[in-house]
C-alpha cells in the first residue's frame, strides 16, 4: 500500500513537470489593458496621449462610464470593472489650470472626465515660471479647453508660478511637480 501512494506521487509530480506552464501574467496583464483601452476609445494611446485627448475633448462628448486621474508620474483609468496605471512620460509631469473669476472647486488630482473650469473657451495669456532657476517654461497665448481647463507638460521636480491674464484680469498662484504636487490648479483666481 504504501509502495501504491509513493508511485502515485511520483507519478504526479512526474505528470505536474510535463504539464503546460502558467501564462506569462505580464503578456496576460498586457493583453487586459489594452482591452481595457480600446473598450474606452483609447487603443494605441500611450499616458501623454490619452491626457491630452481627455482634457480637450468636449464635454458633451466626454465618456460617463470611465474616471481618469492624473498623479505626478502616472495616469489612473478606471471603470466598474478594472483599475489600469499608465506610467507618465520620462521626467515630465502634468498640470491642469482652471483659471476663474466667480467661482471654482477643491481639487489636487486633475480629473479628465468629471473636473469643470469656471472659464471654458476662453483666450488666456499663461506664463509659467520655474522659481529655483528663474526659466520660463510656457509663455504662450492659448484658449481654455472646453472644461475650463488650460494643461501643461512641465518638467519633474519644478516648483514655481502660474501667472494667467483674461480679459483685463490677472492672477498668479504657485505649483509644484515634485512628488507631493498638485496636477490640478483651482486656486488662481482672477481680479
Amino acid at each position: 500500500m504504501k509502495r501504491v501512494a509513493i508511485a502515485t506521487a511520483a507519478l504526479a509530480l512526474t505528470l505536474t513537470g510535463c504539464s503546460a506552464a502558467d501564462s506569462d501574467p505580464t503578456a496576460t496583464a498586457e493583453v487586459s489593458q489594452q482591452k481595457f483601452l480600446t473598450t474606452h476609445g483609447l487603443a494605441a494611446m500611450d499616458a501623454r496621449e490619452i491626457i491630452d485627448h481627455l482634457d480637450q475633448e468636449a464635454v458633451t462628448d466626454r465618456p460617463t462610464d470611465l474616471i481618469a486621474s492624473v498623479r505626478t508620474d502616472e495616469l489612473v483609468l478606471s471603470d466598474d470593472n478594472q483599475e489600469e496605471v499608465l506610467d507618465l512620460p520620462q521626467g515630465l509631469s502634468y498640470v491642469s489650470i482652471a483659471p476663474y473669476v466667480t467661482q471654482t472647486h477643491d481639487c489636487f488630482y486633475h480629473s479628465l472626465t468629471t473636473c469643470l473650469g469656471e472659464l471654458n473657451n476662453e483666450d488666456v495669456e499663461v506664463t509659467i515660471t520655474d522659481e529655483t532657476t528663474g526659466e520660463v517654461l510656457i509663455d504662450e497665448q492659448t484658449t481654455t479647453f472646453d472644461n475650463g481647463f488650460v494643461g501643461f507638460w512641465i518638467p519633474d521636480d519644478a516648483t514655481g508660478t502660474i501667472e494667467i491674464t483674461h480679459q483685463g484680469r490677472t492672477g498668479v498662484t504657485d505649483f509644484s511637480t515634485t512628488d507631493d504636487g498638485a496636477t490640478c490648479v483651482t486656486d488662481l483666481r482672477l481680479t
